[in-house]
Formats: C-alpha cells, sequence, structure tokens
C-alpha cells in the first residue's frame, strides 16, 4: 500500500494498492490492466483509420498480433539492457540462480517497461509486415502512432499505481505528496506530466490527420512531440536510465525531436512542390485543351459561315436569273 496526495488540487491521502485483483497466490496488477486497455484502444483505434483508408480489420488484426508483442518484448529489453544489475540474483552461485534472474527479467507485472525499446522493435516489426502485405509503410505509421500515444496516455497511470515515475522534490501547485522513511515528500507528479503532454499530442496529431500533406506526417508528428516533451520531462525524475553520466531518454528523445522536425520540413517542402508542380501541368494541360477547343470552334464557325454565304449566293444567283428577260420576248418585241 501506498499513500499519495495532491494537496495542491485539493485531494488528500489516498490509499494506493498496486494488486487490483488477487486470487490466492495469483494477483492481477492495475499496471498490466491498464497497459491491456491501453493496447485494446489502441488497436481499436487503428481499425477505425485502416477502414478510412481501405485496409482491412484482418491486416490490422495480423499487424496488431505480431507488433504489441514485439514491442512489449522490446520496450523490456531495453529497460533490462539498461538496469541489467537491478535484476541479476547475485546471492550464491550465478548458475543455481540463473531461474530467479530471469523470472526477475520477465517479471513485466512489476513495471520497468522503457517505451523507446517499445517504439523500436515494434517499429521495425511494423515494417516487416507492412511491407509482406504490400501495405504503404509510411500509412500503417501514420496509423499506429496516436494509437501508441493512447497507450502511453494511460500507461503512466499505470505507473501511478506502482508507485514509481515520479520525479524530484517540488512545491509546484499539482505536486504529489508520498511517504518515504516515515516523512512525508512533495514531488514532481511526471508519470501526470506525460499523460497530459501525450493526450495534447493525441488530440493535435487528429486535427493534423485530416490536413496532413504527405504520408508519413503524423508518424513524424509523433516523434518530435513525444521527443521534446521527453527531453523535458525526463530532466525532472529520479529514477532515469543513466548512461555514465546521460539520461539516456533525455538524449533519445532529443534525438527523435530534430530527426521528426527535419522530416516534417524536408518532406513537407518537398510535398508542397510536388503540387504546385502537378498545379502547373494541370494548368498548361488546360491551356492547351482550350486553345485546340478554341480553335476547332473558330473553324466550325468559319466552315459555317462559308456555308451560309454559299446558300446566299445561290439565292442570289436564282433571284437574278428569274429577274433577266427572255431572248424571244425582246426579238419579238423588234420585230
Amino acid at each position: 500500500m501506498t499513500k499519495v496526495s495532491f494537496p495542491g488540487l485539493g485531494i488528500g491521502e489516498i490509499e494506493i494498492n498496486p494488486v487490483a485483483i488477487s486470487f490466492g497466490d495469483v494477483e492481477i496488477r492495475w499496471y498490466g490492466l491498464i497497459i491491456c486497455l491501453g493496447m485494446i484502444l489502441a488497436v481499436l483505434y487503428v481499425m477505425l483509420r485502416a477502414k478510412q483508408k481501405g485496409i482491412s480489420v484482418d491486416d490490422v488484426l495480423d499487424i496488431a498480433l505480431v507488433i504489441i508483442p514485439c514491442g512489449v518484448v522490446g520496450a523490456r529489453l531495453y529497460y533490462v539492457i539498461m538496469e541489467f544489475d537491478r535484476f541479476l540474483y547475485t546471492s550464491g552461485d550465478f548458475w543455481k540462480n540463473l531461474g530467479q534472474t530471469l523470472l526477475n527479467i520477465v517479471s513485466v507485472w512489476e513495471g520497468g517497461l522503457a517505451i523507446y525499446g517499445g517504439i523500436i522493435a515494434g517499429g521495425i516489426a511494423l515494417v516487416c509486415v507492412a511491407k509482406k502485405k504490400k501495405i504503404n509503410t509510411f500509412t500503417v505509421l501514420d496509423m499506429v502512432a496516436p494509437a501508441v500515444m493512447i497507450g502511453q496516455i494511460l500507461g503512466r497511470w499505470g505507473n501511478f499505481f506502482n508507485g514509481e515515475a515520479h520525479g524530484g522534490e517540488t512545491e509546484i501547485f499539482c505536486r504529489m505528496g508520498l511517504w518515504e522513511n516515515g516523512e512525508q515528500i512533495f514531488v514532481h507528479p511526471t508519470f501526470l506530466y506525460e499523460s497530459l503532454w501525450n493526450l495534447c499530442g493525441f488530440v493535435i496529431a487528429n486535427v493534423l490527420y485530416k490536413k496532413k500533406r504527405f504520408e508519413g506526417q503524423i508518424f513524424f508528428f509523433y516523434i518530435a512531440w513525444y521527443g521534446f516533451g521527453r527531453m523535458i520531462i525526463e530532466q525532472l525524475r529520479t529514477d532515469s536510465l543513466m548512461v555514465g553520466v546521460f539520461r539516456i531518454s533525455q538524449v533519445v528523445g532529443f534525438v527523435c525531436f530534430i530527426v521528426g522536425t527535419v522530416c516534417i520540413i524536408v518532406f513537407g517542402n518537398r510535398a508542397k512542390a510536388d503540387k504546385a508542380a502537378e498545379t502547373v501541368e494541370y494548368s498548361s494541360v488546360y491551356a492547351r485543351l482550350r486553345k485546340h477547343g478554341s480553335e476547332d470552334e473558330a473553324e466550325a464557325k468559319t466552315d459555317k459561315e462559308l456555308e451560309e454565304q454559299a446558300h446566299e449566293d445561290e439565292i442570289l444567283s436564282r433571284l437574278i436569273k428569274k429577274d433577266e428577260p427572255k431572248e424571244s420576248s425582246i426579238v419579238d418585241d423588234d420585230e
């Protein structure tokens, strides 16, 4: 049990039990339930987007059945590699305790998933499946990116129930109260910051989705948006994964922000140039067709005028012939 409070928001102390349901020795934790809920909602979202793109539900399920397990494994491996000493059971002989070490590694329900590992592994799996099914990879990435945000929005609340992913001490209005070593401290609720950041990103991504200029724009937006937010929020955390003196998630976040932003600018300008070229080409073709049509009309009009003129000349000729005196009549008069 963990006691937390948010005095600045008018929320007093509440007790949090990380276990949602238990059956004897079997425990189902809130962390696992929330992660599963996020996955379900993410798949439903992708199904909705796929319908708009004419991609079948079967294809979406096939993609989900590959990238979700790969994403979870990747997220766990990334975390374990960065924090391997925490999972290594060192009491006694290594080989005798290998089973306990492996159990520690696979105990995902106790927390310890790194989102960047999930993105990398899930992204690689997605590209492979999309190519096999001959679906535009960037089209699928655009559908999946906001879905990943749904998982992150909810997933951070799994961290809350585990009492993890919080920041250092602060007196900010949204501070979270925790008890450590019999003393209450107030810390940054960084899980909340990241959840709200992703919620804003999800809303913006769906607004942009209707106006995107090129395939892959939503994916690159997600990379840039999340990278920037994580870069800032990571600085506040007390449990960052470290490589030397660097917070690895902060470094990766910075790289993602730069790469995502550059790709948006480059591909956006290319799409704009392609559209301008298509407009010029269309205008040129339209002008030629219109000119050709005008010439045909002029030619048709000239032929019609000539025909009318010939008809008028024929009528006039007949009238003249009709009015001319016959030779026999003239001869008779002279006689």
